[in-house]
């Protein structure tokens, strides 16, 4: 297998990612619309720390460094609070 052979399946995986973080905020703003329905807050603490320590075992399974996965979701969820401030009139919609 070639150099450009294995960054051509590296740009096609980095192009999967981002449709997939494309369609994370799109669900992102589902939410958004249930919690403005519902009244609840943007932020959700418990339900991120959730997440974080979800991807964490994850990763641990999948023998990748752990840390730098949950700091890619911490990015991620970001994003999302962002979306959904965006959808609540708190924040602009990207």
């Amino acid at each position: 297998m070639s150099l450009d052979h294995v960054r051509s399946e590296i740009s096609k995986l980095d192009r999967e990612i981002i449709a997939l973080i494309a369609k994370r905020q799109e669900l992102a703003g589902k939410v958004a619309e249930i919690k403005i329905r519902e009244g609840i807050a943007i932020h959700d603490g418990k339900q991120s720390e959730k997440v974080l320590a979800t991807v964490f075992d994850r990763a641990v399974e999948s023998r990748i460094d752990p840390v730098a996965v949950q700091e890619i979701f911490r990015i991620l969820i970001g994003m999302s609070e962002d979306r959904q401030r965006g959808f609540s009139g708190e924040g602009n919609l990207p």
